[in-house]
């Protein structure tokens, strides 16, 4: 098959025929009064509910045509359209954006990564985005660890069409089809022959020049789609021994697991979280505005070929993002709620991209940066960004969190269950470890543990306002004439079936044991079917968090950071609503919670055997829906998700309920585990997340992984 030549299926043909049609009965009706248009595309992430992939195919040039059976396409396959509120004439503006900063750090200061990045935190946060200079070089080339350190390496490329779409109900999803299947050395030849036959020629073009390339391409192109490997498991940072920046802190393979790392805690593997992914581009490949998940760090590292242009939103401006999109960009009708959560809700597909001067003209400030080989790219918590590639190139990237993201996590936790959207790790579980760790003194008598004051303070902070809450909701649920017991459990995370939030410290447990819900929620509007009767489950070490909660509470400087970052609380807010007259009643902060007359206290619930839920079907986590509840998977593999059916007595009414959660994550294959618990002198059965437990004892900070039983 010749370069430019693609054999399309029978599916993608009839698609692609669909689209065609659509889009000439759309041609004479178009709104005038449309907003902004932009691009829509995938660039990894949790993609819109609904969209359509389809098919098998290539970057496309108005000299090339598609060819199935016969059956020739042109370029209007997928058409560009114009848009009439972006003037491709007038680039201007690429010229007059300011930049991010750019570090130069010494190889003493390069030793540690994340001491150096909360060094520079506090002024690069300011821009979303900065670049660092790697003052070591890579010995061994990515291609040369690609094609010989991992022999048999392979990847399947994903399809982005270069056009604008009118974000309207009937135009918010474009096609987003599989690509074919590459070694590293055949996508280079692919994608250099691309450059070549536009630009006749294989040198590098000026940054600048290729910006308004771009973002003329996208407007009124003849350029119908490029192909980008996007979140492809791997690394290209070598094993060899020789090789001075593999074997260093800054090999993103080592980030989550670094001292200061809070991701140190979590008990799996998450890809693209834990785990690097790669990135391998070509011309114009993309990744549209997004927000890392749950407003995590990211580092991106450039290993080889042409530049990447990166465009960032400081995340104190992220609310006035949101704003810009809702108004100017997204037709209300494809909104899933109002206000700044319709729009954030969208965003989270990762298929959005627009000119960034839409922004600039509305106040919101954005910067650039064009990567480098041998450069780094960070982007900071709740940082809105985009970008494209200059040519072929290869980067890698992964999640990281210290500290100071602990309050970011717990806004971004919250905006997930008003969305009802499954958090991709438990910030309420690393917050309590974290904290515990931090309360015991033996625990930092090595100083390589050590957090700096102000990430120590932040999760401190964060702690105590959790325990607030928590020790609030409890006194008054206890008060409660349906609480009908309490019990202690030992188990992980569980998400609430009915907003997602993931549960860590305590939960409300129904008769049926089968509804899980967080403190969050008013008893009497959930309308379970099993009555409105529960029992309150705590973890079995409550009483050693809620001390060293009391103990923080003793710093002025913590309580003061609390009043500080929480004086907007929204759990503040949400208490008071749902119990308005606490202090009223006798409430106060730590007091003794006592059992209202007629309650039982239950000791330890015995984990049993494992059972699973019937005709539920594992699919990874960037399928559409977000129906099933997978926890602790971040993207879609490279390699193919089996699709496995599990067996189970739960009625199948139930079986979208949120009790699911991965037990591991492995390549091609993910499951889902529901624990059965026994209420003791009770036969009714009690599911709970089988997982992996942590050895060892909290207070002192000494832990061991290790599989549950």
């Amino acid at each position: 098959m010749g370069e430019g030549r693609i054999c399309f299926s029978r599916e993608a043909k009839l698609e692609f025929l669909k689209h065609k049609r659509l889009q000439r009965i759309k041609a004479g009706a178009i709104n005038d009064s449309a907003n902004v248009m932009n691009l829509m595309t995938r660039s990894s992430g949790d993609a819109l509910r609904g969209s359509v992939a389809c098919g098998v195919r290539s970057f496309v040039n108005t000299d090339v045509s598609a060819q199935s059976g016969g059956a020739v396409y042109g370029r209007d396959a997928i058409s560009n359209q114009k848009v009439e509120k972006f003037d491709a004439t007038d680039l201007d503006w690429t010229d007059k954006m300011p930049e991010c900063p750019v570090y130069y750090p010494s190889k003493e200061q390069f030793e540690d990564p994340l001491a150096y990045l909360q060094k520079i935190a506090p002024d690069a946060s300011k821009y979303g985005i900065c670049k660092i200079v790697s003052p070591l070089s890579a010995s061994v080339p990515a291609g040369v660890v690609l094609m010989k350190e991992k022999a048999g390496f392979r990847f399947t490329t994903r399809v982005q069409p270069l056009r604008l779409a009118e974000w309207n109900t009937e135009d918010k999803v474009t096609f987003y089809m599989s690509g074919r299947n590459y070694t590293f050395r055949d996508f280079e030849k692919m994608a250099n022959k691309v450059f070549t036959r536009r630009y006749y020629s294989s040198g590098c073009l000026p940054a600048t020049y290729l910006e308004k390339e771009f973002w003329g391409e996208i407007a009124s192109g003849k350029t119908e789609s490029v192909e980008y490997a996007c979140d492809v498991d791997g690394s290209a940072f070598s094993s060899s021994p020789t090789d001075e920046l593999g074997n260093s802190n800054w090999n993103l393979k080592k980030v989550a697991r670094l001292s200061r790392s809070i991701l140190r805690l979590l008990e799996t593997t998450i890809p693209g979280v834990t785990e690097p992914m790669l990135y391998i581009g070509m011309l114009f490949s993309m990744f549209a505005w997004h927000v890392e998940d749950q407003y995590l760090y990211s580092i991106n590292y450039h290993h080889c070929g042409a530049a990447k242009t990166w465009y960032g939103v400081p995340g104190h401006a992220a609310l006035d993002f949101e704003k810009v999109v809702r108004q100017k960009v997204y037709n209300q009708d494809i909104l899933s709620t109002e206000g700044e959560d319709g729009a954030f809700d969208v965003l989270l597909g990762k298929t959005t991209l627009f000119p960034p001067n839409v922004l600039s003209q509305h106040g919101v400030p954005v910067y650039k940066a064009v990567q480098k080989p041998g450069e780094y790219v960070v982007t900071f918590p709740r940082a809105y960004h985009a970008g494209f590639s200059h040519g072929f190139n290869c980067g890698e990237a992964v999640n990281f969190a210290i500290g100071d993201w602990f309050p970011l996590g717990s806004l971004a936790t919250r905006r997930y269950s008003l969305l009802n959207r499954t958090p991709l790790i438990p910030h309420e579980e690393l917050l309590c470890k974290e904290a515990m760790l931090i309360s015991s003194a033996t625990a930092y008598k090595d100083s390589d543990c050590c957090v700096d004051i102000a990430s120590k303070l932040c999760i401190k902070a964060s702690f105590m306002n959790l325990i607030r809450f928590q020790h609030r909701a409890r006194w008054c649920l206890m008060r409660s004439r349906g609480c009908m017991g309490v019990s202690q459990h030992s188990h992980g995370t569980i998400l609430c079936s009915v907003c997602k939030h993931d549960c860590y410290v305590a939960y409300i447990n129904c008769n049926c044991y089968l509804h899980p819900v967080c403190l969050r929620h008013e008893l009497k509007s959930l309308d379970l079917p099993c009555g409105t009767n529960f029992t309150l489950s705590v973890r079995d070490e409550l009483f050693d968090m809620e001390s060293a909660s009391k103990m923080f509470e003793d710093d002025n400087d913590i309580t003061n950071e609390v009043k500080r970052q929480f004086r907007n609380e929204s759990d503040t807010i949400l208490l008071s609503k749902l119990y308005p007259l606490a202090e009223n009643d006798g409430y106060s902060l730590y007091c003794k919670i006592e059992l209202e007359p007629g309650c039982n206290f239950k000791q330890s619930v015995p984990a049993a055997e494992t059972c699973s839920l019937r005709n539920h079907t594992v699919r990874d986590y960037n399928d559409e829906s977000d129906s099933e509840e997978i926890f602790r998977f971040k993207r879609r593999s490279s390699l193919k998700t089996q699709h496995r059916k599990l067996t189970n007595s739960v009625p199948s009414k139930l079986e979208h309920q949120g009790l699911r959660r991965l037990k591991k994550v492995e390549p091609g294959s993910s499951s889902v585990f529901i624990s059965k618990y026994k209420k003791m002198g009770v036969e009714e059965k009690k599911p709970s997340p089988k997982r992996l437990k942590v050895k060892g004892n909290l207070s002192t900070g000494s832990f061991e992984y290790k599989q549950a039983s």
